[in-house]
């Protein structure tokens, strides 16, 4: 969780991106063997971060040609003790963070380079988390971060934040970049859990600070994304941690200071006069929801005007799923079910378990069982999220037959 501050804090005092991860990641080494000893300190990301700048002077001691840079990192920690570093100003790490986040999203990678990295380094998510996120394969990420990293050292990017001119053009990568970490807080592409609300809460928390610090039309719109999207998270788990999927949601435990505060987040989006972008346009989607007071009453033509626009601003087969979905709500499964074949036929998300559990969804809906329990089948056998699985199953035993015996085949 302290990882992305960690590493923020001591690529400033360094200068040196990935030496900063390798001093994190010694010092949490470090931890896991004093902690155990002497117990956690009362500072654990203080502690972890003096003893990073302490690896760091010894790293410089053994480069004879960085001596000068060494004696000012060693200055005035001879008497320090971990746990007492005064450098460490929590009031500060919003700005180490950000920092890190368009250092990450510097122009000269590539902008698939960029989202990676950060994503990586900032959001904290796995080679396989953001491969889910990109359709590509692990090995792909794995190449896109290194070649980054060494990038980045080659050209001898300052650890620094942009100056004002330049934030305009990092400011879609580190958008993109806080819009992926926190869908993967919502839905969890992996792990026992069917939400990192720590992860979203994150992801929302460096939204506010972007708005404050450039204050554009489509920064509104990914805050009022955010801010709609976490309203109903107190709703998405029942008392006993299980999921609860929107038609079944208490809508009265929806945060409506969240719905309050997105709507207005979207309003000084559309004030704009500029038009909505990508993250508006689902903003307005969020929205939709936000206002129904339930699942039939909510406006679903206009979901799915507002997705077609989406799809032509931002093409995505993740969207057009989701279009499916709004469709087959607003006319029926069979016409959400033809949209769905349409992406299955282009082979688009042949290995995310999303298109067959909501072709299996469509399927159920028009009654035809034995092809819908083949599709959520499918779907599990692809998903990597086990409190998504047990949802997924049980839909299967409601079906009946192999996996049920309480309903008619």
């Amino acid at each position: 969780m302290e990882s992305a501050r960690i590493v923020g804090a001591l690529a400033r005092y360094t200068g040196d991106f990935a030496l900063a991860e390798d001093l994190a990641q010694d010092a949490l080494g470090e931890a896991l063997v004093s902690w155990s000893v002497d117990g956690i300190p009362a500072q654990p990301a203080g502690w972890l971060l003096t003893v990073g700048r302490r690896r760091a002077i010894d790293a410089f001691r053994r480069r004879a040609a960085r001596d000068e840079r060494y004696a000012a990192l060693a200055r005035d920690l001879d008497d320090e003790t971990p746990g007492a570093d005064v450098l460490f100003n929590p009031d500060a790490i919003d700005d180490d963070v950000l920092s890190l986040m368009f250092i990450s999203c510097h122009p000269v990678l590539s902008k698939e380079a960029r989202i990676a990295l950060t994503l990586r380094v900032v959001g904290g998510l796995g080679s396989e988390e953001i491969a889910k996120a990109f359709l590509v394969p692990v090995a792909t990420i794995q190449a896109r971060i290194t070649r980054a990293k060494k990038t980045l050292a080659a050209v001898h990017v300052p650890f620094a934040p942009p100056e004002p001119h330049e934030l305009g053009e990092r400011l879609s990568s580190v958008l993109q970049v806080v819009y992926l970490i926190f869908t993967e807080g919502s839905f969890a592409s992996g792990g026992d859990e069917w939400m990192r609300v720590d992860l979203a809460g994150e992801a929302l928390r460096l939204a506010r600070v972007l708005v404050r610090l450039k204050p554009e039309p489509e920064a509104f719109g990914l805050l009022a994304l955010l801010e709609l999207t976490a309203a109903r998270f107190p709703a998405r788990l029942d008392s006993s941690g299980h999921p609860v999927l929107l038609e079944d949601q208490d809508r009265r435990r929806w945060d409506r200071s969240a719905i309050r505060r997105g709507r207005a987040a979207l309003a000084r989006a559309v004030a704009s006069g500029r038009g909505l972008g990508a993250y508006g346009l689902q903003a307005s989607i969020a929205e939709c929801h936000a206002v129904a007071p339930s699942v039939e009453e909510t406006d679903w033509p206009k979901i799915v005007v507002l997705y077609e626009a989406l799809g032509r601003l931002a093409p995505s087969p993740i969207i057009e799923l989701n279009r499916a979905v709004a469709v087959a709500m607003a006319y029926g499964p069979e016409d959400g079910l033809a949209v769905v074949d349409g992406i299955d036929s282009r082979r688009e998300l042949s290995g995310s378990h999303l298109l067959p559990a909501i072709r299996g969804e469509m399927l159920t809906r028009l009654g035809r069982r034995n092809e819908a329990r083949s599709a959520l089948l499918h779907a599990v056998t692809l998903c990597g999220n086990a409190a998504e699985r047990a949802v997924l199953e049980r839909k299967i035993s409601e079906l009946g037959g192999p996996q049920g015996q309480n309903a008619s085949p």
